[in-house]
């Protein structure tokens, strides 16, 4: 344990939402958009500063919700309230795909995440974040600096968002044994990765990136109904509305032809209603939800239906993924195949993956059969995808469980050590063990 006995700070931030809580906790505490709201100041040619106030005031616009007069360093919002101060603020993303882009709006949101979400100190707490996969060593470093620096913590553990993944679907009955080997799917709202992990490092030159993630599922259902529906959805509206069909009506169909067929035939089954309230007038408004049902996940198996720029199906990524790699963990990788992230949560998601690898491999393996003229009897690979109820907050989760063991306190960079050496210490995090959970 830490010093003080306090449990450490575990912080998952995406593309899309943050996950942050404590080591130990079986969810994260909050769950906020990675979205920052901050003051620009008028440009050459932009609009004139309010009247009465110069530009670059320290005091906030009228209209801020839950505003107080503040200096300009700490005037902006993050998450939700970013959102509701959309039309004073502009928000912005620090991270895109998976990746820190601007780092001065990155530490400002890790400042309001720690004291205003957590309300902790951070000198009492260790913390684990999470890196996406191939992130640069530099970047690592900036993370430090910012953290010992900045924050002033006393330990401090950067993991691969893969391993933690890994971690967490131990929870998983289809699990018997804890490894920490096996090919992790993880689909969030920027970017979908898939990435092979062998007993805790990740193989790096066989990941493979597919530009297909929740965002885009949720555009393509939008236009869906948008050619459908028409005037009937606001169209300030239109993105909201198809996001909230995405993840209410959406499921994975085993076949798209059969599936037209089922709703031409039984509409009164499949079509469902859509209620919703206008925002601005506040009437309300009906739709109907038919073939974007099952069209939305769709794109993960046949993306050629949402657009021209990337055609390999999921199944065909991992596959050849697991087929790069090399040949003696092959078979540990196909029988370990773990879901993460939320645009994995699609109901008979996991049961369609899994068939169509399966059909990959039992084909490669007979036309194999065939090519040795009958010589060569290849043993069966068993091919297991991995489904959890702790699936959405995988990678939170799994540092959740691995922050609350002895050993992650063992494993941390510290601040005597960032002291000594510099930043540099944290190019490289040691991988945890056969951790006993």
């Amino acid at each position: 344990m830490s010093k003080t006995g306090l449990p450490a700070v575990v912080i998952d931030n995406g593309t899309g939402y943050t996950k942050m809580g404590f080591a130990g906790n079986c969810e994260p505490n909050f769950i906020i958009p990675s979205v920052i709201g901050v003051k620009e100041a008028p440009k050459a040619g932009g609009p004139a500063p309010t009247p009465g106030k110069a530009a670059g005031s320290s005091t906030q616009s009228a209209g801020a919700k839950g505003s107080k007069t503040t200096i300009d360093d700490l005037d902006f919002f993050i998450g939700d309230e970013a959102n509701a101060n959309s039309s004073v603020y502009a928000c912005k993303n620090p991270i895109k795909h998976g990746q820190v882009e601007d780092w001065t709006l990155m530490e400002q949101f890790w400042e309001h995440c720690i004291f205003k979400y957590l309300r902790s100190e951070p000198e009492d707490h260790y913390f684990l974040l999470t890196e996406p996969p191939l992130n640069a060593p530099e970047n690592r470093e900036y993370t430090a600096e910012i953290m010992f620096e900045t924050f002033n913590v006393p330990g401090l553990y950067i993991a691969v968002q893969a391993v933690l993944a890994l971690a967490a679907s131990w929870t998983s009955k289809q699990v018997t044994q804890k490894t920490l080997t096996g090919t992790v799917i993880d689909s969030g709202d920027g970017v979908t990765h898939v990435i092979p992990v062998a007993e805790g490092y990740v193989i790096g030159s066989c990941i493979k990136h597919i530009p297909i993630a929740g965002r885009d599922i949720t555009a393509f259902v939008q236009q869906l109904m948008r050619d459908r529906e028409g005037a009937r959805i606001p169209a300030a509206q239109s993105f909201e509305v198809a996001k909230r069909v995405k993840e209410t009506y959406s499921y994975v169909c085993p076949d798209m032809v059969k599936e037209y067929l089922k709703y031409d035939t039984q509409a009164d089954k499949c079509i469902k209603l859509y209620e919703g309230i206008e925002s601005v007038s506040k009437r309300p408004f009906t739709c109907d939800v038919g073939y974007e049902r099952f069209l939305g996940p769709e794109i993960f198996f046949n993306p050629e239906i949402y657009s021209s720029d990337f055609l390999t199906p999921l199944p065909k990524v991992v596959d050849d993924t697991i087929q790069n790699c090399p040949i003696d963990t092959r078979r540990p990788l196909y029988k370990n195949i773990v879901l993460s992230g939320g645009s994995t949560m699609f109901k008979d998601f996991g049961r369609r993956l899994q068939r169509d690898i399966k059909r990959a491999v039992d084909t490669r393996i007979k036309i194999s059969e065939e090519l040795s003229g009958g010589k060569i009897k290849a043993r069966a690979v068993d091919v297991n995808v991995i489904t959890h109820h702790m699936q959405r907050y995988a990678v939170w989760f799994g540092g959740s469980m691995l922050a609350s063991t002895s050993e992650f306190y063992n494993v941390c960079h510290t601040k005597q050590n960032y002291d000594e050496y510099g930043p540099s210490i944290c190019r490289h995090n040691p991988v945890f063990g056969a951790v006993a959970v």
